[in-house]
């Protein structure tokens, strides 16, 4: 774990009450005790350091102090604290068409992981009635919850979000807000399995000026891929760039992942 981040837990005194699935996840699955170091983020999105206070095994409950204090930490490795300065230099978003659910939660997992702000399921053409059924059917606390636990494994200091499913055109109408209302380069990609209209990434990339791009927005398909049709919306509406990476066909949580990669390693 890069760090604890509260969810609904209120800070008095300096001092946070943890207890329920967090209790079992920091005594059980980490084994904190008595002195340990945490870093914990808070619900403002900054990050601080607390101790372990106290654990009280009867009544199941761990109760943190926030102080400077230097102690044994339970994150080994990098910190959450060196993550800071990387994962806020670019705005990411990622259009995903709705895949079988199983699946869309693992690319939720991976693209919180990767840093990702904001996932908005799109419904797509090739995407299963099942799946966006399943999708708006009680999923958004599975979410959350994956999300969270995804954002303690990696430091990521991002608050990625997960969007209500909605249509290719409304996903659009919303990135165009996005970019007419911030800073900087913005750059949206569609990945594509043909070669047609594509152009290479890092010409893209070189073209806008590395250092000038401050948002981007990942387009990936669901089992069945993208629509032609939805390519032309996607370029003509929201000025999207197809590319093709010269790789065998990817399953769409593979492809979700490797796009991710791709653009924030050409920019970042």
């Amino acid at each position: 774990m890069r760090q604890f981040i509260l969810s609904g837990q209120k800070v008095v005194n300096g001092l946070v009450e943890i207890d329920g699935k967090d209790f079992r996840y920091l005594r059980q699955v980490l084994r904190v005790k008595p002195g340990d170091m945490i870093s914990v983020r808070l619900e403002s999105g900054s990050l601080e350091q607390a101790t372990v206070a106290k654990i009280d095994e009867k009544a199941r409950k761990i109760i943190i102090q926030f102080c400077g204090s230097e102690g044994p930490s339970v994150t080994r490795g990098v910190q959450a604290s060196e993550l800071e300065s990387v994962s806020n230099r670019l705005d990411c978003w990622l259009f995903q068409l709705i895949t079988k659910a199983q699946k869309f939660e693992q690319i939720v997992r991976q693209a919180t992981e990767c840093g990702v702000s904001k996932i908005i399921p799109v419904i797509g053409e090739y995407s299963e009635k099942s799946s966006i059924l399943a999708l708006s059917d009680g999923k958004r606390e599975r979410l959350e919850r994956i999300i969270k636990e995804a954002r303690q494994q990696s430091g990521s200091p991002v608050n990625t979000e997960v969007l209500s499913p909605m249509s290719l055109t409304a996903a659009i109408e919303l990135w165009n807000k996005a970019k007419a209302d911030s800073e900087g380069k913005k750059l949206g990609f569609v990945l594509y399995e043909r070669t047609e209209r594509s152009r290479p990434l890092s010409q893209l990339v070189e073209e806008a000026g590395r250092e000038n791009i401050k948002k981007v927005c990942i387009c990936c398909g669901c089992e069945g891929g993208i629509s032609p049709s939805e390519i032309d919306i996607l370029c003509e509406k929201g000025l999207f760039y197809p590319i093709h990476f010269a790789v065998n066909i990817l399953r769409a949580e593979t492809a979700a992942l490797y796009g991710i990669a791709a653009v924030q390693s050409s920019i970042l």
